[in-house]
C-alpha cells in the first residue's frame, strides 16, 4: 500500500472512530447505532447493485426496492414486537417477483431478481445483526467487542503481511492476503477482546474473551474474502470511493457484520 493511501486510511479512521464510539454508547432519546447502520446499508446496497449492473452478467437489478427493502431489513430488530424480520424478507420476495411481472425485459428478468435478493440478505440481513447486538443486556459492550477485535485484527493482518507475508492465502480470490498476515490478524483479535471485555465488564472470563476475539477474526477475514470473491466476480477492485484509504461502504462492511453475528450467537447461546 503506499504511503499517501495509509495516510489517508489512518486519518479516516482517526476520525470515524469517535463518531462509531458515540452512536454506539448513546442510545437515548434514539438508537444512533440503528440510523447509522440504515444509512451505511443503504449506501453499501447502492454500490452492490451498481457493481451488478456494471458487470459483464448486463443485468438490472430493482436497485430502489432492493435498497428500501434492505434498509427496513436493517432495523428490523427494532420491529420485532410488530412484524419479524422473517415477514419482511417473505414480504420483500413476494412484492419484487409481483415487480417482475411488469418488468420489460423479460429474458433476465429472474437473474435481475436473484442478484436483488442476494444484496438484500447480504447487506441488510446480516447488517441487522448489529443492530440486534446493540439491543442485547451489555449491548454497548459487545458491540465495541465485535468492532474493535475487528478493527485490531485488520490492523494486525496488514502489517503482519506488509512485514512478513511470504505464503499466499487465497491467490485465486486475494492474491495480497497472506497465511502471515491471517495468523498476525488472528493475534490482534485475541488479545484485544480480552481488553475490552475487562473495561465493559462483560459477562465472560478472560480465557472466554480470547477464545471470542480469534472467532471474530477468522470469521471477519472469511467475510473481507467473501465479498473480495464477490468484487472479483464482478471484475472491480473496490466497491466504491466514498470512504478515503477504505474503499467504498460495502467495502467496510464485510468482516464487521460477520464478527458482529459470531458475538451475537456466542452472547445468546453461551452468555
Amino acid at each position: 500500500m503506499a504511503v499517501t493511501n495509509l495516510r489517508q486510511r489512518l486519518i479516516t479512521s482517526l476520525l470515524l472512530i469517535p463518531v462509531v464510539i458515540l452512536a454506539t454508547w448513546f442510545d437515548k432519546p434514539v438508537s444512533w447505532l440503528t440510523i447509522g447502520a440504515v444509512i451505511w446499508g443503504g449506501l453499501a446496497l447502492f454500490e452492490f447493485y451498481r457493481l451488478v449492473r456494471n458487470s459483464n452478467l448486463q443485468l438490472q437489478p430493482l436497485r430502489v426496492f432492493g435498497i428500501t427493502w434492505g434498509m427496513v431489513l436493517v432495523a428490523s430488530p427494532h420491529l420485532t414486537g410488530f412484524v419479524s424480520p422473517a415477514t419482511i424478507i417473505t414480504a420483500g420476495i413476494i412484492l419484487s417477483l409481483i415487480w417482475l411481472l411488469f418488468n420489460p425485459q423479460k429474458e433476465s428478468a429472474f437473474s435481475a431478481w436473484a442478484w436483488t435478493v442476494a444484496g438484500v440478505m447480504y447487506v441488510g440481513l446480516l447488517l441487522s445483526y448489529l443492530v440486534a447486538l446493540r439491543l442485547l443486556p451489555d449491548g454497548a459492550g459487545w458491540v465495541f467487542l465485535a468492532l474493535f477485535s475487528t478493527f485490531a485484527s485488520d490492523s494486525a493482518a496488514f502489517f503482519a503481511g506488509s512485514l512478513c507475508g511470504k505464503h499466499k492465502l487465497a491467490p485465486n480470490i486475494s492474491p495480497h492476503k497472506t497465511w502471515e498476515g491471517a495468523a498476525g490478524g488472528m493475534a490482534g483479535g485475541m488479545l484485544l477482546a480480552p481488553l475490552v471485555a475487562m473495561v465493559f465488564h462483560l459477562p465472560i472470563s478472560w480465557m472466554e474473551a480470547v477464545i471470542l476475539g480469534l472467532l471474530v477474526s477468522a470469521f471477519g477475514q472469511m467475510g473481507d474474502l467473501a465479498e473480495s470473491l464477490f468484487k472479483r466476480n464482478m471484475k472491480a477492485k473496490d466497491s466504491g470511493k466514498s470512504i478515503p484509504g477504505h474503499g467504498g461502504c460495502l467495502d467496510r462492511m464485510d468482516s464487521v457484520v460477520f464478527a458482529s453475528i459470531v458475538v451475537y450467537y456466542y452472547v445468546l447461546w453461551l452468555v
